[in-house]
């Protein structure tokens, strides 16, 4: 008789932590692990920024399944659908078939995809920075800007290229806006016909206040410091309209561009929808030990589910961040060893240790247990964390290294070029084509 099999869907913080922790806590006899994932390696995501910057390697900060995890069986796929009465889930794979993998137990760590709003010309038209592929992308497209603004006769096909928007004003987006402001502020040295004047940056948000997840006071202190640096922050304002070549605020200003990076927010994956359990925004609601009520054997973590936030009490469910989603797979772990073995599942509860914002050029803002810092000392507790959290030695090594190339050598502005003729837009980055028709409503095989 084969033992439980325990199916897990994604392979970001939540899910590689589970199975990692199941690895060390169940015998092989106990339960059979598989993954499922469209990528064979953990991405770090917060430090995207970084790789579009150029301060990173992609291969940095994309940690191997198969170092981090010796005993688990890797499914390369998408899940596009969760038959919970029977028990599987449809896997769309690489090559565009389906198939059905049965599970005794599912853990959905499915994550998010980026938020779109229904903005016209957004889907069409917009960059984003959820994905390894995208970070690559925006770093060859700026460059490219660069070169071709380089030659360009025409006085606004210059400007065009040479105004950069980041939409989003939280971590995310700030961070790429600065990360990628000081590669152009660079890069712009090594082309002659350029003057570094000509370059424009704006970050706009619909928020009143820019980071308001770490605080008014930090929040002004890292806009004073991007606003030094000559970023034009547009705060209370939104998208209208984006074309190829300009965009709409919703103030009546229209921008020409070519570059908008869409930071806005994020949704649950579109596989929530598919399981037929109640949903908060999108997000699987969950009890306090993760389970999913009204579907047996299923547990949500992470950005896919609408965990209770016990240190914070009343109706508030956990933010979607690394740093929760990482311990709620250390504690689910628990929980489904405790149900394959007939003990008691433990609630989960994390007070949050705060963030740090990584705004390059030796700074920084950061609130590490309520603490705030700005400046250097943001920046050594911003990276130290960043190191202390990635997952492998070999991974701390890398990042580690490059961090201090580029602070001795420099950057080479080298557009890779590896993206160049496929496609672009946010769906096609993210996979969220694939959740119209058919998924859970296609027939699938028997399952595995």
């Amino acid at each position: 008789m084969s033992p439980p099999r325990v199916l897990v869907i994604g392979a970001g913080f939540a899910g590689v932590e589970c199975l990692h922790r199941l690895e060390r806590t169940l015998r092989p006899e106990e339960a059979e692990l598989v993954l499922v994932s469209p990528e064979d390696y953990q991405l770090y995501l917060p430090l995207l920024p970084h790789v579009a910057a150029g301060l990173l390697t992609p291969q940095s900060i994309a940690v191997s399944l198969r170092r981090r995890l010796r005993r688990t069986r890797y499914a390369p796929g998408i899940a596009v659908g969760v038959d919970h009465e029977r028990r599987h889930v449809t896997v769309r794979t690489p090559e565009g078939h389906e198939r059905a993998l049965r599970y005794d137990i599912l853990l959905l760590a499915a994550g998010s995809t980026t938020r779109l709003l229904g903005i016209p010309g957004v889907r069409e038209h917009a960059l984003g920075m959820k994905t390894l592929a995208q970070a690559a992308y925006l770093r060859d497209h700026v460059i490219g800007q660069l070169d071709a603004a380089a030659v360009a006769t025409d006085p606004a096909e210059r400007a065009e290229r040479l105004r950069f928007l980041v939409v989003g004003g939280g971590y995310a987006g700030t961070e790429t806006a600065a990360s990628l402001q000081l590669l152009t502020s660079a890069a712009v040295r090594r082309f002659p016909r350029l003057d570094p004047a000509e370059l424009s940056w704006h970050l706009v948000d619909i928020a009143p206040r820019l980071l308001p997840e770490i605080g008014e006071r930090l929040g002004d202190d890292a806009l004073r410091a991007l606003r030094a640096r000559g970023i034009e922050i547009s705060l209370g304002t939104s998208v209208a309209r984006l074309t190829p070549r300009s965009v709409e605020l919703t103030d009546g200003r229209v921008l020409p561009t070519r570059t908008l990076v869409w930071t806005a927010g994020v949704a649950a994956s579109p596989l929530m929808t598919t399981v037929e359990t109640e949903l908060a925004r999108g997000r699987l609601v969950t009890t306090a030990e993760m389970a999913v009520p009204g579907a047996p054997g299923v547990f949500a973590v992470g950005d896919a589910a609408a965990v209770p936030d016990l240190a914070k009490g009343g109706d508030a469910v956990t933010p979607p961040t690394a740093q929760h989603s990482q311990r709620q797979g250390k504690a689910v772990a628990y929980n489904i060893a405790a149900r394959l073995r007939g003990t008691a599942p433990r609630p989960y509860y994390h007070r949050d240790l705060g963030l740090v914002v990584d705004l390059g050029d030796k700074y920084a803002v950061s609130r590490p247990l309520g603490i705030g810092l700005t400046g250097l000392p943001a920046q050594a507790v911003a990276r130290g964390y960043h190191l202390a959290a990635l997952p492998t030695l070999t991974a701390r090594a890398r990042v580690l290294v490059n961090w201090t190339l580029k602070a001795a050598t420099g950057d080479d502005f080298v557009s890779t070029g590896f993206q160049r003729g496929r496609p672009a837009t946010l769906p096609q980055f993210e996979h969220a084509e694939l959740y119209g028709g058919g998924g859970a409503d296609a027939a699938p095989p028997e399952p595995e």
